[in-house]
């Protein structure tokens, strides 16, 4: 799909596709829209799944940032924290997590009640409200397959911030609901065999694999960074 460079530290959260609108890592982001949208040439991408092997690998961070950038195209985007064992959407965007998703699943609030603004522009976020004591569970309801349904009628796409696909199965359980899924890997960190193996569960349970991200990989050629496609 697209080497996403200079990606350092999860933890310090920096949406650089939104403070940093002509940073060469934007346009990196900016190339991966492109991409995942020809991926699904055929049919509208309505709704996305981002997850990756394991812990660390800079998922939710870039969850957030492709968020941003598809809102920068004009697009009505929803950011949904799936991750309902430890959520970080609110802490990247300093929101309110007394209520999300996990409110909306069990049926305490309506779609339009746990959704927030941001401030980034036709960019609203579903944070995942109280953590619940089975997630799985909840991420294979029919008040999931509600909460897609519903939210595709407001929003042109949807995107979903999940768990590593290795550590449990709420992926798993997402991805053949969704019209596409992203995979991201880290440099140096990612074993060649963990990354087949989170591919091949997510085959098995149907999920359509748009590409994946090679996140923390330093190219550069004259000074510049570059990227290439999948």
């Amino acid at each position: 799909m697209a080497r996403n460079s200079k990606l350092r530290n999860p933890h310090t959260r920096t949406l650089i596709a939104r403070d940093q609108v002509k940073s060469p890592i934007t346009e990196q982001y900016r190339t991966i829209r492109t991409n995942m949208q020809f991926s699904a040439i055929d049919e509208d991408l309505r709704s996305v799944l981002v997850t990756s092997t394991g812990p660390s690998e800079g998922k939710s961070l870039t969850t957030a940032n492709l968020a941003i950038v598809f809102a920068q195209q004009g697009k009505k985007v929803l950011l949904i924290d799936a991750d309902l064992r430890k959520p970080t959407v609110h802490y990247t965007f300093r929101l309110n997590n007394t209520f999300g998703l996990s409110n909306y699943l069990v049926g305490d609030y309506e779609l339009e009640k746990t959704v927030q603004k941001t401030n980034v522009d036709n960019l609203d976020i579903m944070t995942c409200g109280p953590i619940p004591p089975n997630p799985s569970e909840l991420l294979g309801s029919k008040s999931m397959k509600k909460l897609l349904e519903n939210s595709q009628e407001i929003y042109d796409i949807v995107i979903f911030d999940t768990p590593p696909v290795l550590a449990v199965t709420d992926s798993q359980i997402l991805s053949n609901l969704v019209d596409g899924v992203l995979l991201v890997v880290r440099s140096k960190q990612t074993e060649k065999e963990a990354a087949k193996r989170a591919k091949d569960l997510l085959e098995k349970a149907d999920a359509n694999i748009l590409g994946a991200v090679l996140n923390d990989r330093d190219v550069k050629e004259g000074g510049y960074y570059y990227y290439y496609g999948k």
